[in-house]
């Protein structure tokens, strides 16, 4: 039988200042701030936990021995699209209100269900976060 993936549970990003990165996705993204102690000898993590998902805020200098990961850790390089049942006018207020620039948008974009209407931005890092929604899930 052949393996298939049904569902992401968490993905890691690499970041320059981990506190800095995780203040911006609580505030502008409303994720949940979470340090958890991954075990013995490792150090503490921190994640934004939203939904069912969760990614890891790796520091990108972060020790290869105390923290699997990709061989190459680049800060800013990630393009992340995240669902969100707000309106796209309201994502470009909210946007707006703290200070965000606004890449492009509110744009139509094809998504894993449908179409999407998208709103860019950047992270603290320079990481392209599309912030969207589908037409049904919308107010």
């Amino acid at each position: 039988m052949a393996v298939k993936v049904d569902a992401l549970d968490h993905l890691v990003i690499n970041v320059s200042d981990v506190a800095r990165s995780a203040e911006w996705y609580r505030t502008i993204l409303g994720m949940e701030v979470r340090v958890f102690d991954p075990g013995p000898g490792k150090t503490p993590r921190t994640s934004l936990v939203f939904g069912n998902q969760k990614i890891n805020v790796r520091p990108r200098n972060a020790d290869k021995i105390d923290w699997l990961t990709a061989d190459h850790q680049t800060a800013g390089s990630d393009d992340l699209c995240f669902l969100t049942a707000s309106a796209p006018d309201e994502v470009v207020a909210h946007l707006k209100a703290h200070g965000v620039a606004i890449e492009e948008g509110p744009v139509a974009k094809q998504g894993a269900r449908g179409t999407l209407r998208s709103v860019y931005c950047r992270d603290p890092d320079g990481s392209l976060i599309e912030i969207s929604s589908y037409e049904d899930d919308a107010r």
